[in-house]
């Protein structure tokens, strides 16, 4: 039996393993439980190896195909942290942990990586390896970096690798894919701007650091308007301004500013990078203030790799049909650290359609179940391409 036809008997088992993890959220690397309950379970579906520890807290798991002629290695990725939110969802499988809720659907990416892993040691019906990769820390602590540093590639060979997740309001049974840029950089950075504070009622002895940072909003905007070609996608924001004290008749002597880059492409960003710490101190400099600017890179482009986005286009049109992919959808301002594993290796990060519902990052997200059946039917299906075995 192939392991497709296995899946409809593991759906209802896959829906409460879901449901479970989703009752359970941890964050960023501390993800003990859910990392011991990934294990464990891979354990009792015999595989060839289980290893845990990989980028601190990260699961890996091996499956050999019963033929081996092929001698490939390809790596399939799955997240499981969840955020700080509380959660309303109003599902009876709601967050027992106050404050904390899987808001992104991680929940549904582990539990459909395990589902596909126990129909593929079960069936053992490809020619090659498959290695399953349950990963940490993926909103916003880097744990594909760390799992990559932490010699995930060379260590278990893998060749190539493929990452899956899912996309709110995309309908249940369709993905998203494309070659090239699938989702943006997400680069971070803090300017403070120091002037000399004093009497509101005398600004002429003052040097106003709010003047200032309202000057540097307005200028950083010409960055994307003036900076980078009309064609190059690029957000500069600043998302928080933070005085030194708070009263209406008293000048701050600094002000804190927060703000985030996106940027699909390389160059782009490393010139927005520049004109931010430029704009920011020549500014400063104009008023007889000083601006001190920390820039931080965060997750870089997630970049697709073009022979591996036509595959998985051709394994989606075996799973539901042609016409399922919506590319227009694409490409995302959000940030994936997937990333740094398709830095690494050639492969596709695919979007999965959740149906109608609240938006990724929401109280009242929640993963839809009825999208389990055809994330695990892609993963089972672009094995079984990928690594045919042979016809006797």
């Amino acid at each position: 039996m192939r392991s497709t036809d296995r899946l409809d008997n593991h759906l209802p088992e896959i829906t409460q393993w879901r449901r479970d993890i989703h009752r359970h959220p941890e964050l960023g690397y501390e993800v003990q439980r859910t990392a011991g309950f990934v294990a464990d379970k891979l354990r009792s579906f015999g595989l060839d190896e289980v290893v845990e520890g990989i980028g601190r807290t990260g699961v890996v798991g091996i499956i050999k195909g019963r033929e081996q002629g092929s001698g490939k290695v390809i790596g399939l990725r799955a997240d499981m942290d969840a955020l700080p939110i509380l959660e309303d969802s109003g599902a009876d499988w709601s967050s027992e942990t106050p404050g904390l809720m899987h808001a992104c659907g991680h929940d549904g990416h582990t539990a459909m990586l395990l589902g596909a892993a126990r129909s593929l040691a079960d069936s053992r019906d490809f020619d090659g390896t498959v290695v399953v990769i349950f990963q940490p820390a993926e909103e916003g602590g880097g744990g594909g970096l760390a799992m990559v540093e932490d010699g995930l590639m060379d260590r278990f060979g893998i060749q190539e690798v493929y990452g899956l997740h899912n996309m709110p309001n995309l309908p249940v049974g369709e993905f998203a894919i494309r070659p090239g840029p699938m989702m943006a950089c997400a680069d971070e950075f803090d300017i403070v701007v120091r002037g000399r504070g004093g009497h509101a009622a005398m600004p002429h002895v003052c040097i106003d650091p709010v003047v200032v940072a309202s000057h540097i909003v307005l200028a950083l905007q010409s960055i994307v308007s003036r900076g980078v070609k009309p064609t190059d996608s690029l957000v500069v924001s600043v998302t928080t301004l933070e005085v030194e004290g708070a009263a209406y008749n008293v000048i701050p002597q600094s002000v804190h500013m927060r703000g985030t880059l996106r940027a699909f492409d390389e160059t782009v960003r490393s010139t927005a990078r520049q004109r931010i710490i430029d704009i920011a101190t020549r500014t400063a400099d104009a008023f007889e203030a000083v601006a001190e600017v920390d820039y931080r890179d965060g997750y870089p482009p997630t970049v697709n790799h073009a022979e591996q986005t036509d595959f998985a286009m051709e394994v989606v049109s075996k799973v539901v049909g042609p016409g399922k992919v919506d590319p227009e959808r694409l490409p995302i301002m959000g940030a994936e650290d997937f990333s740094y594993m398709l830095n690494e290796r050639p492969g596709a990060f695919i979007f999965m359609g959740n149906g109608k519902s609240a938006n990724l990052h929401h109280p009242q997200y929640d993963f839809n179940d009825e999208a389990i059946r055809f994330g695990c039917q892609y993963w089972l299906t672009l094995v079984s391409e990928s690594m045919p075995v042979s016809v006797s």
